[in-house]
């Protein structure tokens, strides 16, 4: 019976158990290498990168007062917590041909920190 729900849990994706133990006062803290591109207020400014309030539901690249690259104008993604964690993991090879310089964060749980923080800061 432990080896049936020890694989069983190694099937499941990391992000949904993540999702569910995430910490956004440490993604909040996690968040800070992303401040000096963008701001998450509402009504917040744009910086490099657009502000990221309510960011979750928007499609990419749609926020209108942001001029985004074509990579993220001509995606189909619509900002998911999955498409995040994707997004945030690796952004150039999630969505190629973006402008983001930021490499992301490798590891699961920090990723699922920031998203956390970003459902938490877009109320």
């Amino acid at each position: 019976m432990r080896k049936a729900i020890l694989l069983a849990s190694l099937l499941v994706p990391f992000s949904i158990g993540a999702a569910n133990a995430a910490d956004a006062n440490m993604g909040k803290r996690q968040f800070g290498v992303c401040t000096s591109c963008h701001t998450v207020e509402a009504g917040g400014p744009n910086k490099v990168g657009p502000n990221l309030h309510g960011v979750i539901g928007r499609k990419a690249g749609s926020k209108a007062d942001f001029s985004y690259s074509d990579g993220m104008k001509k995606s189909t993604v619509v900002w998911d917590e999955a498409a995040l964690d994707k997004y945030l993991a690796k952004p150039q090879d999630f969505i190629p041909g973006n402008k983001m310089a930021f490499p992301g964060f490798p590891k699961p749980e920090s990723r699922a920190n920031v998203i956390a923080y970003l459902k938490e800061a877009s109320k």
